[in-house]
């Protein structure tokens, strides 16, 4: 029986949508105000799943605080507050579009979550608009 366990966590960033292989006139015509050369933010908000078997000796399928910290360790303190075209390793070369951030994500947790456990990550770039990985 796979039950889902779920823990929600949130992360303040800023970032511009920017193809540098595209003209100006190209760039803000697709990305519109995110294209922005100075930068915008976003209050994201992050759902991260995990799907498994309940450990009959705990009654767990995972543990939460171990799940907050892996969370906490390697996603907030390295997006949280930050440029994310400017201050991370990640989006040096990579649109930090919500489609990617949410991908960037899901490696970085399926990396050191065990095989056995289904990922999936839900990213809020606002109220109304939100991304899944996988789909």
């Amino acid at each position: 029986m796979k039950v889902k366990v779920c823990r929600k966590e949130h992360f303040n960033a800023a970032h511009r949508l920017h193809n540098p292989e595209w003209d100006e006139t190209t760039n803000q015509r697709v990305f519109g105000k995110c294209n922005n050369p100075n930068y915008h933010g976003h209050n994201y908000e992050l759902i991260v799943e995990v799907t498994g078997e309940i450990n009959p000796s705990t009654g767990y399928v995972y543990d939460m605080k171990q799940l907050s910290d892996l969370i906490q360790e390697h996603i907030i303190k390295k997006f949280d507050h930050k440029n994310l075209n400017l201050d991370t390793e990640e989006f040096k070369n990579l649109n930090p579009t919500a489609e990617n951030i949410a991908v960037v994500i899901w490696q970085k947790l399926r990396a050191l979550l065990p095989k056995e456990y289904e990922l999936k990550v839900k990213l809020y770039e606002t109220e109304r608009n939100f991304v899944e990985f996988p789909a």
